[in-house]
């Protein structure tokens, strides 16, 4: 099972927070800032990971109601783009986590202003203010725990296998294979005119060769000479009604 919250103010991530403590209930939230420009997902699983009273905002830390802070007749920006863009995150890793596939983020921060897109493993706070988050660090089973590193062969170092699920009432698949990455990691400094005068920055490389001059000039001189059959719109014509 997996909670995903969605909410927007401190209150109710704050009851989630303290459920899903008591019951060590892996759950992903997200969040947009006030002004609408930055956002952030975080998976957060109890004992392992900082919970929301772990490293709380400062309104929460400091204990102040946040509905006196709000102003009657005025409310928070909003911009469906960010907010888009967020949900779009947060399902994004729902999928890699419940799916098996990806690096899963633990947090993962977006600022639309520079377009920054942090990304840490926050750690449990051992003098974190709830008791049920340090009894859940304590606890044996998440001892040794570490962070899920994926790499391109899997998770342990082998070969991805294909996972296999019971129920599966949407019919979601994972499409692709190696084919997909193989044409993309050809070597830049291949023999080839049209990699060779073109540089890319660091980390990037063509998925397919341009298509040669003579051969672009062949398709060009036979699309030419279509083009250049003397019959007239109205001799066409008759010919499709004779069909």
């Amino acid at each position: 099972d997996l909670v995903l919250s969605c909410v927007d103010n401190y209150a109710a991530r704050t009851a989630l927070n303290q459920a899903c403590n008591e019951l060590n209930q892996e759950w992903m939230e997200s969040g947009v800032s006030e002004d609408a420009v930055s956002g952030h997902i975080q998976f957060l699983l109890p004992g392992r990971t900082a919970c929301f009273e772990c490293l709380p905002p400062l309104i929460v830390a400091s204990g102040v109601d946040e509905s006196t802070l709000k102003r009657e007749g005025v409310c928070a920006a909003s911009l469906p783009t960010t907010m888009g863009l967020v949900a779009a995150l947060l399902v994004q890793n729902v999928l890699k986590y419940l799916l098996g596939f990806g690096q899963v983020s633990y947090y993962l921060g977006y600022s639309a202003m520079k377009d920054f897109f942090p990304s840490d493993v926050m750690r449990p706070n051992p003098e974190c203010s709830n008791a049920h988050c340090r009894k859940q660090q304590a606890a044996p089973a998440h001892a040794g725990w570490t962070p899920m590193v994926w790499t391109a062969l899997g998770h342990d170092g082998k070969e991805n296998v294909a996972v296999e699920h019971d129920d599966n009432e949407w019919g979601i698949e994972l499409g692709g294979g190696d084919d997909d990455g193989a044409a993309a990691s050809k070597d830049a400094d291949a023999p080839v005119a049209t990699l060779a005068t073109t540089k890319l920055a660091s980390g990037l490389s063509f998925a397919y060769d341009q298509p040669s001059l003579s051969a672009s000039s062949a398709a060009e001189d036979q699309s030419a000479s279509v083009m250049d059959v003397d019959v007239s719109l109205e001799d066409l014509m008759g010919q499709l009604q004779s069909l």
